[in-house]
């Protein structure tokens, strides 16, 4: 018999410590001939970066050892830190950010001087004995990072420049014969999914490049990952037709393959991602989103017949998958299993799981699942999300009750959410909360258009989204009006500001680092993003006017709901001066607000020590402001102005 108590005082299994230190994150699958190569983020570990090997016998083994922790800073998010060939890792070192090279068991050895240079996205040219990456070179204090594709003799270890001159690189692919060398490029103020250009390079015999053009894209057309065909064709994504669809180059341009109202790309916010592959020369394995999610499919090159192809996942992650011959390798997830590392074999059918990303067995009690939404918002726009209600085997609320909402705004903006099992909204879902993840107008799934409508409306269009998700389960009756709640990190936590500033209808929320001012976000922030407002926001600083506006710190007079604040203190994508602001000022306004930094975290947690204390702290603080009883004892945090509620 369940037992009858109010939202939010639900007891659950589904604890910070089964969510956090139990678990793992995976940022890069790299595959050599039969062997699989990815990299765990282990929190229980310092958040130090693993790589793990699954050999052709089927055993996995870590390959890195502390003190090696492997992970590019290369625009700040990294990814393209591990490489593979011929059984030889490749991998970019956190600490000093240098390049190593690790034979089999051997010691790595050093391949890159002491400076302060940065790699990724490497590939190794064997008639020369190169590996060719990026290259993100930070020397200099009083100038912008300088990108470049570059070769780094394996034998003598000296590097050369071989292209530069854009603003961004990535993706360097080499012919099958060797001869030719692809990329990308881009340039400010795009960001890679408003506008890049894919390039072709003739390798000269000195192994540096020749002659070379750009193939397609432009500032108005997006192209992702290039890849060569096993006969020598290049294909590659672009979204010239609104769409992210797969072309191929041909004498007379390029053509697309299969035309399709679905997203086969992802936003490039870090290196590595891709989203097809060869299987044969005629054949493409590919995944393609459709609505939030992802479906997979055999795309035949002749016919550009496009055959779905049934597998049991519903997401890719921003990782996306790797085609090795008959072997799909790829991060999947759906609403009953967690982000793992997946090996499908197309010719026998057989699905093996290499690693999940967590070992915990929700029992299916406690489990809720997402429930695909449109609802309107403004202008006559649809925006979409995922709703999760309440769920516990033990528990049942009282007949007059609502529960209590939690929206959640994804970070990006351009990224999306989708419907893996994530055990963290389940930790609130088992206790009681309902939660609604938006993908609201700006997020990737749902076509150019869609992806672009938050151009010029940040701080606006995405703040209508989640106030009308919220607004649309009240009227169905599925949320309590009195107790709504929205967190988000990075942009996601700039959302959640804006929607707590400019807006009346939540009740309290959680900003995980967080934006509180846009004209100090514009004046220090990395080069990646350095120019990224311009198309979210406006030209800075022309258009300083509207970032004023837009900012919640310069309108916290407009603000009167409790907030907790999270930040790392080395954090160099948003400084953590953007909540000790917002902190200084709701203090002194007499409103609830609690402040929880942290030494040695970035942009992004990954101690689990850490992510398991911000956990905890944001459920004591809602249970303080909205006054439940919690059925779990935590460790109390300091909220000021506590009595004021």
């Amino acid at each position: 018999m369940r037992t009858t108590a109010s939202y939010g005082s639900w007891r659950s299994p589904i604890s910070s410590d089964v969510t956090v230190v139990d678990s793992v994150g995976f940022s890069g699958i790299v595959t050599d001939e039969n062997d699989v190569y990815w990299i765990e983020t282990r929190p229980f570990d310092q958040g130090r970066n693993v790589v793990v090997k699954r050999s052709a016998s089927g055993n996995v083994n870590d390959v890195t050892y502390a003190p090696y922790d492997v992970r590019s800073r290369v625009h700040e998010y990294g990814g393209g830190a591990l490489a593979a060939h011929r059984g030889t890792l490749f991998f970019s070192n956190f600490e000093d950010q240098r390049l190593y090279r690790q034979r089999m068991s051997d010691v790595p050895e050093v391949l890159t001087p002491y400076e302060d240079m940065r790699y990724a996205d490497g590939v190794v040219r064997d008639q020369n004995q190169t590996l060719i990456c990026v290259r993100e070179d930070h020397t200099s204090s009083w100038r912008e990072p300088i990108s470049s594709l570059v070769s780094i003799d394996l034998v003598r270890r000296s590097t050369r420049v071989l292209v530069s001159g854009n603003n961004f690189y990535s993706n360097p692919r080499i012919s099958p014969d060797g001869q030719t060398l692809a990329w990308i490029a881009w340039n400010h103020p795009n960001m890679p999914w408003d506008g890049t250009e894919l390039w072709l390079g003739r390798i000269l015999p000195n192994g540096l490049i020749g002659e070379s053009r750009m193939a397609a894209g432009g500032r108005e057309e997006s192209i992702y990952q290039p890849e060569w065909s096993p006969d020598g064709s290049l294909y590659f994504i672009s979204d010239r037709n609104g769409w992210w669809n797969i072309y191929r180059l041909t004498d007379a341009g390029y053509e697309c393959v299969h035309e399709k109202k679905s997203e086969f790309g992802l936003p490039q916010w870090t290196f590595g991602s891709g989203t097809y592959g060869f299987v044969s020369e005629r054949q493409i394995f590919c995944a393609y989103n459709e609505e939030g999610q992802w479906l997979f499919g055999n795309l035949d090159i002749e016919t550009g017949q496009l055959r779905e192809y049934d597998l049991p996942f519903t997401d890719i992650g921003r990782l996306g998958m790797k085609v090795s011959g008959e072997n799909i390798i790829l991060t999947g997830g759906s609403p009953d299993m967690p982000v793992s590392i997946v090996s499908h074999n197309i010719s026998s059918g057989i699905t093996d799981i290499l690693r999940s990303s967590t070992e915990y067995s929700v029992d299916e009690g406690y489990l809720s699942r997402p429930i695909n939404l449109s609802f309107p918002s403004e202008g006559g726009s649809d925006a979409h999300g995922f709703y999760y209600p309440p769920s516990n085997k033990d528990f049942q609320p009282p007949s007059d009750e609502k529960p209590p909402l939690m929206v959640i705004s994804h970070g990006g903006p351009t990224g999306a959410t989708g419907t893996t099992l994530n055990l963290t909204i389940q930790f609130w879902t088992s206790r009681g909360f309902a939660v609604l993840d938006v993908n609201y107008r700006g997020s990737t799934g749902f076509g150019r258009e869609y992806r672009r409508s938050l151009n010029g409306n940040w701080g606006i269009a995405d703040v209508d989204d989640c106030v009308n998700g919220a607004t649309y389960l009240i009227t169905k009756g599925l949320a309590d009006a009195g107790r709504l709640i929205i967190r988000g990190s990075s942009a996601g936590g700039y959302t959640t500001l804006a929607a707590l500033t400019f807006r009346s209808v939540f009740g309290a929320g959680a900003s995980y680092y967080g934006i509180s001012d846009l004209v100090a976000l514009a004046e220090d922030t990395h080069k990646f993003e350095s120019r990224y407002l311009d198309t979210m926001v406006g030209s800075y600083p022309l258009s300083s006017d509207i970032y004023m506006e837009r900012s919640p710190i310069n309108h916290t007079d407009q603000l009167s709901c409790p907030i907790i604040l999270f930040h790392g203190l080395e954090d160099k994508v948003v400084p953590p001066n953007q909540a000790e602001l917002m902190f200084d000022v709701l203090r002194e306004k007499n409103i609830p607000v609690a402040y929880m930094p942290f030494e040695g975290e970035q942009h992004g947690f990954r101690r689990g020590e850490n992510i398991r204390k911000c956990m905890e702290a944001e459920l004591y603080f809602y249970s303080k402001i909205f006054g439940f009883t919690l059925a779990e004892c935590l460790m109390p945090i300091e909220i000021e102005n506590l009595s004021q509620t």
